[in-house]
């Protein structure tokens, strides 16, 4: 296959992707339009109200999200984190960027990384599948190409890697010119995928939200329902009877009761009656919108009282981690899946900074599940009893990254030295 065979297919396949990416966008930020609402609910309501979404979709993103922290990389058989790798990280911004690239691919299905020299030290970044897409290898899973395109002003730009080289094109949109082609030393592609990926063969994965739209869509029409009833039919109407009806020229009814008596109504007739409508309940609109609630729980894997399902009674510690254990495995298995993503990162940052990696390496993460301190502190101090080294306990059930580890050791060290009273100055050396 030519490189202009593969811009071609990576093209289309970034083309085709947008309208579905775009619908997930809307879904996300909660603007998607109301699926059920008729033409009539919305002549009722002014037009006024032609979204009404319960943002759910983003809710389930960001729950998963905040619970997958990178904390740092190690070699398989090392007990301690990689210092190299981790500066690279911090330098590259992927404390926060990493947080990125699992919303988006929980969002889209799909985010990506990209690994090249950088004027010190590797570069990183992170990319979107609005700007990015790839191939695979249909027996490995391998990435065989990846192409990127953005567009600057009226210009537009792409850049297409493949294992042997990285070509640079610049211009129109269907007219685009090479400007550049650089060797790929690796012989590899660069860039890594961040998929959610559910099956064997879900390459370009799915979204996280897939799952609740149809019933997040559900759960807007009922609220809208909701407020066209409380418009025009929960307020009580008021009724009356033995009243001659006056008409003007025109033949139109004219209201007996004017602005000026405000809201007393009266009749000189003996033979008026009033009376008042009984205003429309709206309990089944909540009861319907719980429903709806608890099966986007039981789907999603949110726990009740982030849905807002627990009333005002607040549930207790145990409660809490009794009903986040969903959550958190669905979490936990995200980890395994995304971690072996960022240990390629991490195999690509060492072959550009060195030019070859011998060893595998493992993703460092922070630890999902909600943790009181009185309870990380008792099992702490349990494993410290038994004799459990001080990183090892640090690093769980503390939780600490390998960073804070590292400062917690030194100031330990530090603090034995002076209570030693180790006076060090006999091997300082001195001019």
């Amino acid at each position: 296959m030519t490189t202009n065979d593969t811009l071609e297919i990576l093209t289309a396949k970034l083309d085709e992707s947008q309208a579905p990416l775009s619908q997930l966008d809307q879904y996300f930020e909660g603007r998607q339009p109301a699926a059920f609402l008729s033409p009539k609910s919305q002549e009722a309501l002014g037009n006024k109200l032609r979204v009404l979404g319960v943002n759910f979709p983003k809710l389930l993103v960001n729950s998963v999200a905040e619970r997958m922290q990178v904390t740092g990389f190690r070699a398989i058989g090392d007990s301690a984190a990689d210092e190299t790798l981790w500066k690279v990280w911090q330098a590259n911004d992927l404390e926060s960027q990493a947080h990125l690239a699992h919303v988006d691919s929980l969002t889209y299905g799909r985010s990506f990384v990209t690994v090249w020299s950088g004027p010190e030290m590797p570069r990183v970044t992170v990319e979107s599948a609005r700007q990015m897409t790839a191939i695979f290898d249909p027996a490995s899973g391998v990435v065989r190409a990846a192409l990127k395109k953005w567009t600057d002003g009226k210009q537009h730009y792409a850049v297409l890697y493949e294992a042997e080289q990285i070509t640079r094109y610049a211009g129109k949109e269907n007219a685009l010119k090479v400007t550049d082609v650089i060797p790929n030393p690796l012989l590899e592609v660069p860039v890594v995928p961040i998929v959610n990926r559910a099956r064997l063969l879900d390459f370009d994965g799915s979204s996280e939200m897939a799952d609740i739209l149809d019933l997040t869509d559900g759960l807007a029409k009922i609220m809208s329902d909701a407020m066209v009833s409380s418009e025009y039919y929960a307020r009580p109407r008021r009724w009356v009877t033995g009243l001659e009806i006056v008409e003007d020229d025109e033949g139109n009814p004219v209201n007996p009761f004017s602005d000026e008596l405000g809201r007393l109504w009266q009749s000189e007739s003996p033979e008026t009656k009033f009376g008042q409508f009984d205003g429309s309940g709206l309990n089944g609109y909540g009861d319907l919108s719980a429903v709806l609630t608890q099966q986007i729980g039981a789907v999603s894997g949110l726990p009740p009282h982030y849905l807002g399902l627990n009333g005002d009674q607040p549930p207790s510690a145990d409660a809490i981690r009794s009903a986040e254990a969903s959550l958190v495995a669905k979490v936990i298995g995200k980890q395994r899946t995304y971690g072996r993503s960022w240990a390629k990162v991490a195999d690509l940052v060492l072959k550009v900074a060195n030019g070859q990696n011998t060893r595998d390496y493992e993703t460092l993460w922070a630890a999902p599940d909600t943790r009181t301190p009185a309870q990380v502190a008792d099992a702490a101090a349990k494993l410290a009893g038994i004799g459990v080294p001080l990183a090892s306990v640090l690093a769980d059930p503390m939780g600490y990254s390998p960073s804070q580890i590292e400062q917690v050791m030194q100031a330990q060290r530090a603090a034995q030295l002076s209570q030693a009273g180790t006076d060090l100055s006999a091997f300082l050396v001195t001019e």
